[in-house]
């Protein structure tokens, strides 16, 4: 269950990261830069984002399996 959770996740992270790619290249276009400059910097972007995005997930996903493991090993030393 929790593999779900994690392979949804990175198909939300990557969809994100690529709206954001879209956006940057929006932006950087904008400032009137060469477009190898524009396509290079929204990828770095792209790139950066989606990783510590990434990250963030797992330590979430990691936070929330250990609380969750936690209740049910206070919930059998209840009964």
């Amino acid at each position: 269950n929790l593999t779900k959770g994690i392979l949804k996740m990175n198909k939300i992270l990557i969809q994100f990261g690529l709206l954001i790619f879209c956006f940057s290249l929006i932006f950087f276009s904008q400032r009137g830069m060469p477009l190898q400059d524009v396509v290079m910097k929204s990828f770095i972007v792209f790139i950066s984002l989606t990783i510590v995005l990434s990250v963030v997930v797992l330590f979430v996903f990691k936070m929330l399996n250990k609380n969750e493991s936690l209740t049910a090993v206070d919930s059998k030393k209840s009964e």
